[in-house]
């Protein structure tokens, strides 16, 4: 006992305010300090730091406080109280580094692979009927400030609808591509916010606007394969998707409680300026221009679509919410695309 390191400190019994001056050393697996003693066992060592005092917490409160950091390390480290991996870690700026070097490409990893394949599961196991609220509380919450009531006539509307119904019987007589279970159109005025637009709601609500019928009043086939189009995107459940990746903090709550008001909030930008995936696009391309075609639509004729819409905003950020943003596929291959045979 004789031979252990000693260091001088300042014992806090943990009932009175004044301190004693002691000897601490370590004898096995018991530390000593002045008459009295403390299994190892039961004691919490402090890490080591730059700057500041060492203080071991006692069983029963007590402490014993050393104003000397560097002897106290130095007299730890003889005393076979070596650091821990966790303070060897962060008293190394390479290995700080390395952490944090691991710790942003976990977090890269996570949002790359790890959240969409939540999503996925999450969007697997939700059923259709609170799909179907969700988008219905996300059009209610379009209607007055994106979204007024459509300036064509009864008569019009009336044309379209017919035309599009048409499509799909022929498209579901040919047996060729699967519908969804619910689908839903609403023609509405976006106004200049939205312009010639179209978008489908978790649910399977797919809204068209005024601009976009009236920029292809002649080219009924584009307008067919539009909405095919954007049926493609409900068939896949691509809103919901997106809705949830972008209130991934939320989800769990979503699910299980049934508030939507995390991605409400954030739903009338992400849906009405078509915030997909190029994956997803291409993936609602697909399933768009097989069912235009079953329903007897002449899908070429999307080149005329994406003309007059580059005639009428020349660059994306003339209209942020136009059909053709930058995170669709380029027009060039969409338009080839949709002409291929």
């Amino acid at each position: 006992m004789g031979d252990a390191p000693r260091l001088a400190a300042e014992w806090f019994d943990g009932r009175s305010a004044r301190g004693r001056l002691v000897d601490v050393w370590v004898d096995g697996a018991t530390l000593h300090f002045g008459d009295h003693s403390a299994p190892l066992s039961g004691l919490t060592w402090p890490e080591r730091q730059r700057h500041g005092q060492r203080q071991i917490l006692l069983p029963g409160g007590g402490l014993l406080s050393f104003a000397d950091a560097p002897a106290f390390d130095a007299w730890a480290q003889a005393s076979g109280r070596g650091d821990s991996l966790v303070v060897r870690w962060q008293q190394s700026w390479r290995l700080a580094a390395l952490s944090l070097l691991l710790l942003v490409a976990g977090l890269a990893a996570g949002y790359r692979w790890g959240l969409p394949w939540a999503v996925d599961r999450a969007v697997d196991v939700l059923p259709a009927s609170v799909e179907q609220r969700l988008g219905e509380q996300v059009l209610a919450g379009l209607e007055g400030d994106w979204l007024k009531p459509s300036r064509l006539t009864a008569a019009q509307q009336r044309a379209w609808r017919e035309r599009w119904a048409a499509a799909l019987d022929a498209a579901r007589a040919s047996g060729r591509t699967p519908l969804p279970a619910r689908y839903e159109i609403h023609i509405r005025d976006g106004g200049k916010s939205l312009g010639p637009n179209a978008f489908a709601l978790p649910g399977g609500d797919i809204v068209i606007t005024d601009a976009l019928l009236e920029l292809l009043a002649d080219e009924p086939d584009a307008v067919m394969t539009v909405l095919a189009h954007e049926l493609g995107h409900v068939q896949h459940r691509h809103g919901l998707r997106l809705m949830l990746r972008a209130g991934a903090v939320g989800i769990v709550a979503t699910v299980i409680v049934g508030d939507f008001s995390s991605l409400l909030a954030a739903a009338p930008a992400l849906l009405a300026s078509n915030a997909y995936s190029r994956d997803n696009e291409r993936e609602a391309d697909l399933y768009g221009r097989t069912l235009a075609r079953a329903g007897g639509v002449d899908t070429s004729r999307m080149a005329v679509f994406f003309e007059r819409l580059a005639k009428k905003h020349a660059s994306v950020s003339d209209n942020p919410v136009a059909i053709a943003i930058s995170t669709h596929p380029a027009d060039a291959e969409r338009v080839r695309f949709f002409s291929e045979p």
